[in-house]
């Protein structure tokens, strides 16, 4: 794996090298902003690579021309407005993923239990907690286990592997391990999900004995999902399923719509899901989801070793994996390749290195191009979101950001009522891109005063949306 761009605590320096790190911030305490700077870092909140923006915004009262605030980055301790990058990925900036992972708690939880915005009553209706994988494409290394049972028994090579073991997800035998079908899967994973839900609907309007124009009106289906990777370089995904009356999450389905019709309706629809690819060697090729498929109602006692599947189980169990990319389970890389020569230099694992230097060859097929597989090589082929959900499931990541700075404004400047002050006022803004990270003493006395990070946890009160929303 290449080095990753990460904030590290530096070595306490001692005598004469120690003056010389103190002696910028030395000056801004004697000039009076040293305060100020520290406040402006600390906001960033522990990001590992900010973003700088230059340029200014004004607030003027319309009916007066008074100029109400000004901000001007070149006035600001640090030289330019400084912004959080927002990177989900736990390899790019820690700090940012724990925010975006608590948000997506907060968002699964609340299309649950209610909040933020979503009544209680959505606790009383059918949901379920799915898992779709991915189908075979060449026996790999693996550790299974007996039905019932924690021990781990001998892989098809004969052996039992740990947990820590390297050669987990790789093939058995790599030559006849079907790459192409691997990296073509993930690309048209995307596409599965959406022609599933397609059917799911489908499927519900035919036991509920409606048409399809007509179930909109009678029975609503919701989810919220996230994808992950395999160690085998296989994307499958994470869903809550939920059904809703006409109204969405204000009103109750119908008493015919039940769990159980919808375990029912989603192994069906599951099972009739088939994506066209392309032609390959001669052979039209199709997709389809792998004989794996678990369908669990929440709340059930088979999930985790016996546990019940709680609402906050659930929200903790998908957020976990909002924040995951395929460098995590297989060691592939977290963002783009330029070139395929330089591959060699991040020393990914062999299977990893073969699924991108086949994403690499097929992206330069033309049949092939609307897939952009040469994009997205690093993610083994899969170019989806990671998160989706539907609109009427729950509140959304924005409300839940606004909510977040609506607070840390009325923090700042007691004196605004509310976004309807905002509203009020017109606004005049530019701002243009400067950069992104710190300089190197910045960097030192970012280190210095930011928070610890992981304090807490995404399922405690209050988690994700600092004030509540």
């Amino acid at each position: 794996m290449p080095a990753l761009t990460t904030r590290t605590t530096p070595t306490p320096a001692t005598d004469a090298a120690s003056g010389t790190a103190l002696a910028p911030f030395t000056r801004l305490a004697a000039a009076g902003k040293l305060p100020a700077l520290v406040r402006q870092l600390a906001s960033l909140r522990g990001c590992a690579q900010p973003v700088r923006l230059d340029g200014h915004r004004t607030e003027v009262h319309p009916a007066t021309g008074e100029i109400l605030r000004h901000l001007d980055s070149a006035d600001l301790p640090a030289g330019h407005l400084l912004m959080r990058c927002g990177n989900r990925r736990t390899t790019r900036c820690p700090a940012c993923a724990e925010i975006y992972r608590r948000d997506t708690y907060q968002l699964i939880s609340a299309g649950l239990r209610g909040g933020k915005t979503v009544p209680d009553t959505v606790a009383s209706h059918p949901r379920v907690f799915a898992t779709f994988t991915a189908p075979s494409f060449g026996p790999v290394h693996n550790r299974p286990t007996r039905p019932g049972s924690k021990a781990v028994q001998r892989c098809r090579c004969g052996h039992a592997h740990g947990e820590g073991d390297t050669r987990l997800g790789s093939p058995l035998d790599p030559e006849r391990y079907d790459y192409q079908g691997a990296v073509l899967w993930n690309a048209h994973a995307p596409v599965l999900w959406s022609r599933f839900i397609l059917n799911l609907r489908r499927e519900v309007a035919r036991i509920g004995g409606l048409t399809q124009r007509s179930l909109a009106s009678v029975v609503k289906v919701s989810y919220a999902k996230v994808a992950e990777y395999q160690k085998r370089g296989l994307v499958h995904f994470h869903a809550v399923i939920r059904l809703d009356g006409p109204d969405g999450t204000t009103t109750p389905p119908p008493t015919w719509a039940t769990t159980a019709m919808l375990t029912d309706a989603i192994h069906a629809a599951a099972t009739r899901t088939t994506v066209v690819g392309p032609e390959l060697d001669g052979t039209s090729l199709q997709f389809t989801f792998g004989k794996q498929l678990d369908v669990r109602p929440i709340r059930s006692g088979d999930f985790c070793d016996g546990r019940k599947i709680t609402d906050k189980a659930v929200a903790a169990y998908v957020a976990k994996y909002a924040t995951k990319g395929a460098e995590g389970a297989t060691g592939t890389l977290d963002r783009r390749l330029r070139l395929i020569a330089e591959l060699p230099a991040y020393q990914v694992p062999i299977h990893a290195e073969r699924m991108i230097r086949t994403a690499w060859q097929l992206g330069a097929r033309r049949d092939l191009a609307h897939l952009k597989l040469r994009a997205w090589a690093h993610m083994l082929g899969f170019r989806g979101h990671f998160s989706t959900k539907t609109r009427q499931y729950s509140t959304t990541l924005a409300q839940l950001r606004q909510a977040r700075a609506d607070y840390q404004n009325a923090l700042n400047d007691p004196d605004r009522t509310g976004p309807e002050d905002e509203k009020s006022t017109l606004v005049i803004s530019h701002w243009v891109f400067a950069g992104t990270g710190l300089t190197p003493d910045l960097e030192r006395l970012a280190t210095l005063v930011t928070p610890a990070q992981g304090a807490g946890s995404a399922s405690g009160p209050g988690a994700g949306v600092v004030g509540g929303a």
